[in-house]
């Protein structure tokens, strides 16, 4: 691929996980709203189909957050592009979901879960945080770190156990982030969406096929989790509407700590967030058949 390391005078972001998804709407839309948009792909192909039919400066780069070269080789490229100007934003989009029982899930899944979601996240911060501010030669306002979370962050549902574990490290790390980066007034933002239209549930359903959970003690509430989630992901919110509230907590002047763009938020994460830890286990057990022996 070949990088574009032009100046730009242009507010400039980077983004994980731009290949599809909540990822590439986000990038998509930050560039036609005119930011510089670096994002974040693992294929050549990925970055092609990135940059069609989109409008504004979207310079795909090659970027794998559980490479730590690959990482450094991203910053580079932003750094030249940038000259002694501070990065505006860094998204930190990218992640996997893998559906199983804690139980019996292989250690490996839930290491890999891990790998990209947390230790990635945080690989691609600290490498970025230099040129979101610390660098004191840079010149420019600090930059904002966004990280896409997820309902899962705060509600821990069966089935998701390893990507939630996840979501809550990511929740976590944005707190303490923004606070121990307030000596450099480098903000720290979590954006936790809802059920969104993204293929990630998609790749979940075809990892789980290759699982043996169907014939587990699980096996028919899995599938009956499988099917609600599936639905939930294909008539949730557009991606580009996630883009929208990423875009806020960007530029508002006096932004939230934590963003829920959730569809029937009401029910979907208000209610579920304050009631009782055992009044949503019977909910979760009721819906999906999750019961004793007798």
């Amino acid at each position: 691929m070949a990088l574009d390391t032009t100046p730009t005078s242009l507010r400039t972001v980077v983004v994980t996980g731009a290949s599809t998804g909540i990822g590439a709407a986000t990038a998509r839309h930050l560039a036609a709203q005119g930011w510089c948009v670096f994002a974040g792909v693992r294929k050549q192909a990925d970055a092609d189909q990135l940059k069609d039919g989109a409008t504004g400066d979207l310079r795909p780069i090659l970027l794998d957050v559980t490479q730590s070269g690959s990482v450094e080789a991203a910053v580079q490229t932003v750094a030249e592009a940038l000259g002694n100007a501070r990065l505006a934003g860094l998204v930190n989009n990218a992640g996997i979901a893998r559906m199983g029982p804690l139980a019996i899930q292989p250690l490996a899944d839930f290491e890999a879960h891990f790998a990209v979601n947390v230790f990635g996240m945080l690989r691609v911060t600290q490498a970025f945080v230099p040129l979101l501010g610390s660098d004191k030669f840079r010149t420019g306002p600090p930059g904002r770190i966004v990280n896409i979370t997820s309902v899962g962050g705060r509600i821990a549902a069966p089935f998701l156990g390893a990507y939630t574990a996840t979501k809550h490290a990511n929740e976590s790390m944005t707190d303490t982030l923004r606070r121990e980066l307030l000596i450099y007034g480098i903000d720290a933002i979590a954006v936790g969406p809802g059920s969104v239209k993204t293929p990630i549930w998609d790749k979940a359903e075809a990892a789980n096929d290759e699982q043996p959970y169907a014939k587990s003690d699980w096996g028919a509430p899995l599938k009956t989790f499988e099917q609600v989630m599936l639905k939930g992901g294909r008539s949730g919110f557009d991606p580009v509407e996630i883009g929208k509230v990423v875009q806020t907590a960007l530029e508002d002047p006096k932004p939230k700590a934590r963003y829920a763009p959730v569809p029937n938020k009401l029910t979907n994460f208000t209610i579920p967030t304050r009631l009782p830890k055992r009044w949503l286990d019977r909910i979760f057990a009721s819906r999906f058949g999750l019961h004793k022996p007798d």
